[in-house]
């Protein structure tokens, strides 16, 4: 393995984003507390909360009316994710001006590759991109800026000195600074592989700096573990690209829509969001699973196998068996507090082989169908709204099903 003796990476990571955005987008809300919401009910969470929000003690994730109760004056605002979407494409620009940009991370995060001859200037060059995005986005969008030898301790540097910070973790000074980090602060230590080192007597940073990379290794159950040693003394580590797996959405349901019927008009939404967007990516699916939870996170769950398959019609009248088997192993008036459908058993369209018959009534009407579905997507893709679909439509509150930003996928245009 390569170990870089200078900083080759940087990395941008936005401030509160959602938050910054729409203080960004409404001067008034500038300087105020500010919590934005999916949709507007007291039984949803905070999905972002501004600087200011978080001063007074808010996090993300706290109930609408624990927030109103906590912070009287906290201004609540829904989300606007194509906004949020447009502000990050004019974001990307803005840093590519200065310095190519190596990957986009999330809707508020991206990694640049240093080049041999900036990496002596990397600290004056983060300076510029985040003078740069204050002139040219806005003072109200503050980012950090991070530099490191890898893309790991860039990520961590980033958050550092949170909000507005910058911060470089050179490689002659490892492992300095990481020793006062707590492990929940390292990209990579999620509750299960806390509890894992905890249980092997590693509690603090300066106990995982000890261990060995087969230690690592052994304690993960994978070589993720052995990559995250890697990236933490400062190595260059590369991961393989992932291969598309599936393609969903999931939707915590409003109060008045947690029963079967409204589930099943949120699922409709939902499945043709996500199969608008396998078609983009050129795949068919081979299976459609479906997901129902309760308040206590109990879950119904079943799925669908069939032929490779990419239409409209023939994906809903898949999820229409689904729920009929629901309401016959259900309880009567069992309650949903949360949806997901996912297509998955992915196969691309290059790869589906000629039909030995091709040319029955069936498969005429399939094509059919899917010329359709194809049509529709150009479509609604143009007029960017649900111009044309199949059956009843639901307009889910909050006004977004495909479109939602989630962590790791920034919705296309279409999406919207």
């Amino acid at each position: 393995m390569r170990r870089p003796t200078g900083l080759e990476r940087l990395y941008v990571d936005f401030d509160s984003f959602f938050a910054s955005a729409e203080q960004h987008l409404q001067p008034r809300l500038r300087g105020r507390p500010v919590g934005v919401i999916p949709v507007e009910s007291e039984h949803t969470g905070l999905i972002a909360v501004s600087r200011e929000a978080k001063a007074l003690g808010l996090k993300r994730g706290t109930f609408v009316r624990d927030a109103k109760r906590q912070c009287p004056g906290l201004v609540l605002v829904t989300a606007r994710h194509e906004r949020y979407v447009d502000l990050h494409k004019k974001i990307v620009e803005t840093v590519e001006r200065l310095i190519p940009v190596k990957a986009v991370c999330s809707i508020d995060e991206v990694v640049c590759e240093l080049s041999p001859s900036e990496q002596p200037h990397a600290v004056a060059l983060a300076r510029r991109v985040k003078a740069a995005i204050a002139r040219e986005i806005g003072p109200s969008l503050t980012c950090s800026v991070g530099l490191g030898p890898n893309e790991l301790l860039a990520k961590i540097a980033a958050e550092m000195e949170k909000p507005d910070g910058l911060v470089a973790l050179h490689p002659d000074d490892l492992p300095g600074r990481l020793l006062s980090l707590p492990l929940k602060d390292i990209p990579g230590i999620a509750k299960g592989n806390a509890a894992r080192l905890a249980r092997a007597g590693v509690g603090d940073m300066e106990a995982l700096w000890r261990l060995q990379p087969k230690e690592m290794r052994r304690l993960w159950g994978s070589v993720e573990g052995e990559r995250l040693w890697m990236g933490l003394h400062g190595y260059a580590v590369e991961r393989p690209e992932t291969q598309r797996r599936m393609f969903g959405h999931g939707r915590v349901l409003p109060a008045d829509w947690r029963h079967l019927g409204g589930a099943y008009a949120c699922a409709r939404v939902l499945l043709v969001k996500a199969a608008s967007r396998m078609r983009r990516a050129g795949f068919a699916a081979r299976a459609l699973a479906l997901w129902l939870t309760d308040r206590r996170s109990a879950g119904w769950y079943a799925e669908e196998r069939f032929q490779p398959t990419w239409d409209d019609p023939s994906l809903l009248a898949r999820l229409a068996k689904l729920f009929d088997l629901a309401e016959r192993e259900l309880p009567p008036r069992s309650l949903s507090r949360s949806i997901h459908v996912t297509l998955h058993d992915l196969v691309p369209l290059n790869e589906i082989g000629n039909d030995l018959f091709a040319f029955t009534p069936e498969a005429q009407l399939k094509r059919r169908l899917e010329y359709l579905s194809l049509l529709a997507d150009r479509l609604n893709a143009h007029y960017r709204g649900t111009l044309l679909h199949w059956g009843p439509w639901t307009t889910l509150p909050g006004g977004y099903a495909g479109a939602k930003i989630a962590f790791n996928r920034i919705p296309d245009a279409e999406d919207f």
